[in-house]
C-alpha cells in the first residue's frame, strides 16, 4: 500500500502548490497557460526523450500489453460510440475518450509499481504503447479537428512530425531502436529540462482548479461521468476478465495488468485539452474524480490479487 500512498501524495501536495499558486495570482492571469506551453512544447518532449531513448523495446511485445491494448480501446470505443450519438463532437469525444483509457504510467505508475510490483520497468510497454501509438493519433484528430484551413494530403499525412509531443516520443523511439547511446553532454540537459514536465502539468492543474465549480455539476456532467466510470471500474475491469480467462495470466502478471489499467487518467491530458483549447472541463474533472476514486479501487486490487 505505500506506493500507492506515496505516489498519490506526491501528487496531491503540488497540485495543491498550484492551487495556492492560482488564488494568490503569483504567476499573473497567464500563469496556467504559461506552464502549458513549457509542457507540451519543452518538457515533455524532452522527458520523453530521454525516457524512450533508454528504454528496452522488446518490452512491447508482451501478453500484458496486449490485455492494457484492448482494454484501452474497448473503453476509448465506448465512449467514442456515445459521443458520437450525443453529438459531443469530436474534440469532446476525443478528449473524454483519452480520459477513458489513458492511464497516468508515468508519475503515479512509476512509483506504484516500485512499490506495489517491486519493478518500475512493468509501466514500461504502456508509456511506449501511450506515446508511440495513442498520442500521436489522438493529437492529430484534435490538429485536423480544431482548424478551419484547408489542408494538403501531405500535410495532414506530417501533423504527428509537427507535434512536439510526438516527435519527441518517435525520435526516442528511433535512438533505441538503432542502439545508440546518446553522449551525456546531449543527454543531461534534456533530461533536467524533462524533469519539469511532471511538475509542471500538476501545478497547471492546480491553478486551473482555483475558482472551478465542484466537478460532475456543469454542462460536461455527462461526458464527465461517463469517463470516469469507463476509466476507474470499466477499465479495471475489463482487464482483470481478459488477463485471466483469455490469456490465463496469473499471480504477480495479472496484478500488475489490473494495477496498470486502474491507474488514474494522466495529467498531461489537461495539458493536451488546454494546448487545443478543447473540452478543458472535462478533462480537469474526469482526471480528479478518476484520481480520487483510483485510491480504493487500487487498495482495492491490491488486497485481492496481491
Amino acid at each position: 500500500m505505500q506506493g500507492v500512498l506515496t505516489g498519490f501524495t506526491v501528487i496531491a501536495a503540488i497540485i495543491g502548490v498550484g492551487y495556492v499558486i492560482g488564488r494568490l495570482k503569483y504567476l499573473g492571469e497567464n500563469g496556467r497557460e504559461v506552464l502549458t506551453k513549457l509542457a507540451f512544447y519543452v518538457a515533455t518532449p524532452a522527458l520523453l526523450f530521454t525516457t524512450l531513448a533508454r528504454t528496452d523495446l522488446s518490452v512491447i511485445l508482451s501478453s500484458r500489453l496486449l490485455v492494457t491494448a484492448i482494454s484501452t480501446a474497448v473503453v476509448a470505443g465506448v465512449f467514442v460510440a456515445v459521443g458520437a450519438l450525443r453529438r459531443w463532437g469530436v474534440g469532446r469525444t476525443t478528449i473524454g475518450a483519452l480520459c477513458s483509457g489513458y492511464v497516468n504510467a508515468g508519475n503515479l505508475g512509476i512509483p506504484i509499481a516500485v512499490y506495489v510490483l517491486g519493478d518500475a520497468s512493468l509501466v514500461a510497454p504502456v508509456l511506449l504503447l501511450q506515446q508511440i501509438v495513442i498520442t500521436p493519433i489522438a493529437l492529430t484528430v484534435l490538429d485536423l479537428s480544431g482548424s478551419g484551413e484547408k489542408r494538403t494530403v501531405w500535410q495532414r499525412l506530417t501533423i504527428p512530425l509537427r507535434n512536439p509531443v510526438a516527435v519527441g516520443s518517435l525520435c526516442g523511439v528511433m535512438v533505441s531502436s538503432v542502439g545508440w547511446t546518446v553522449p551525456e553532454l546531449v543527454l543531461e540537459p534534456l533530461v533536467l529540462i524533462g524533469n519539469m514536465s511532471v511538475p509542471a502539468v500538476l501545478l497547471a492543474f492546480g491553478i486551473s482548479l482555483h475558482g472551478s465549480a465542484l466537478p460532475g455539476r456543469g454542462p460536461d456532467r455527462g461526458p464527465v461521468l461517463l469517463s470516469v466510470a469507463l476509466k476507474s471500474a470499466g477499465q479495471p475491469l475489463l482487464a482483470w476478465a481478459l488477463a485471466s480467462w483469455v490469456f490465463g495470466l496469473s499471480g504477480a502478471a495479472l496484478l500488475g495488468v489490473v494495477i496498470t489499467s486502474a491507474l488514474p487518467a494522466a495529467q498531461n491530458l489537461f495539458t493536451y485539452a488546454s494546448r487545443y483549447g478543447v473540452a478543458e472541463r472535462l478533462a480537469r474533472e474526469s482526471i480528479l474524480l478518476s484520481t480520487m476514486l483510483s485510491v480504493p479501487v487500487l487498495i482495492t486490487v491490491a488486497a485481492l490479487l496481491g
